[in-house]
């Protein structure tokens, strides 16, 4: 399928906990498919998450290749049912986010996390992230929980008017 259309607040399944993905089958790997075109069309964007494109189930996408703040990064990838196993040292740091594209907000997250999930093949896969791809996951991870970045933003001071958005 082509890219689909990115939902922004006040859509209802972005404020809602998305449902674990049952099994990895066709449709499960059509909606990968969904998500990374999605992605891919979209400019500046290092992830989404299936609620972004209204499906309230728990997978999303992250790419943070070539982005200057990456330390680690594991190309692109897709996780359903993720979880964080470890997660180190919250660094409060800016975020944007395509459902809330008219503010950015400075928010805590940790720079190191082993997070695990299930591939579009079915595999069981472990990442250790840190840096901007650690916050890149926690964000999407944020999404399958209905929390947004503005949830997070650590005071009202903390959030401004994005003044271009790519």
């Amino acid at each position: 399928m082509p890219a689909r259309p990115v939902l922004r607040l006040p859509e209802p399944v972005l404020k809602r906990v998305a449902e674990p993905v049952a099994r990895i089958d066709d449709a499960a790997r059509s909606l990968a498919v969904d998500l990374i075109d999605t992605m891919r069309a979209s400019p500046a964007c290092v992830g989404i998450a299936a609620p972004q494109i209204g499906v309230s189930v728990r997978a999303f996408v992250v790419d943070v290749t070539g982005h200057k703040k990456a330390k680690s990064c594991h190309g692109e990838f897709v996780l359903f049912n993720p979880e964080i196993l470890l997660a180190h040292g919250p660094v409060a740091a800016r975020e944007g986010c395509m459902s809330v594209p008219d503010l950015t907000g400075d928010v805590p997250r940790a720079t190191r996390l082993v997070v695990r999930g299930l591939t579009p093949e079915g595999e069981d896969r472990v990442l250790s992230v840190d840096a901007f791809e650690a916050r890149a996951v926690q964000h999407e991870i944020d999404h399958l929980d209905g929390l947004l970045f503005i949830d997070r933003v650590t005071s009202g001071d903390a959030l401004f008017r994005r003044k271009v958005y790519r």
